[in-house]
């Protein structure tokens, strides 16, 4: 393994285990639109790389990140729920989070294993951030909607409790 495959293997990690510190945290607070809707926002500040040429992987590479990252959403979609407590909407703490996230972790790492040795370091960096905007983007879409559909009821349940029972 090269140097610069074993800098960005730890660098993900690291990066990993971040997001499962940030997400544990994150079910303990209220959730919001602004906290689903601005990661992928501020991640979209990576698409810069691709002004550097030897970042841009070719249109079939692009086809194949996008589409792995969307496949890998599903496991993300399907492990966060939302739920109310106290007339706020918190995001369900999953246990097979965490387990996703390091399984997404050893399958970045293979891929980077097997394919490493034929496409240079900086296209496999632009793959791989296109692989995960590619899994962010469904994922924070549907999480949207599935917070949207929480609120909704919370709002319906409010209304019920203010409206007097009629006899």
């Amino acid at each position: 393994m090269t140097t610069s495959v074993l800098l960005t293997t730890i660098g993900a990690a690291m990066m990993a285990t971040l997001a499962i510190i940030i997400r544990l945290k994150a079910t303990k607070k209220p959730a919001s639109i602004k906290k689903i809707v601005l990661p992928p926002l501020f991640m979209s500040t990576g698409f810069l790389m691709f002004l550097y040429e030897p970042t841009r992987p070719a249109p079939l590479q692009v086809l194949e990140a996008l589409s792995v990252g969307m496949l890998f959403s599903i496991l993300l979609i399907k492990t966060s729920k939302f739920e109310i407590k106290d007339q706020e909407i918190y995001l369900k703490r999953s246990k097979a989070f965490v387990f996703i996230l390091v399984g997404l972790l050893v399958a970045r790492i293979l891929f980077k294993i097997i394919i490493g040795d034929s496409i240079n370091v900086e296209e496999l960096s632009g793959m791989f951030f296109l692989l995960a905007y590619g899994m962010i983007i469904p994922w924070r879409i549907a999480m949207y909607l599935s917070f949207r559909k929480v609120e909704q009821e919370l709002k319906n349940n409010s209304k019920e409790t203010l409206v007097p029972a009629e006899t």
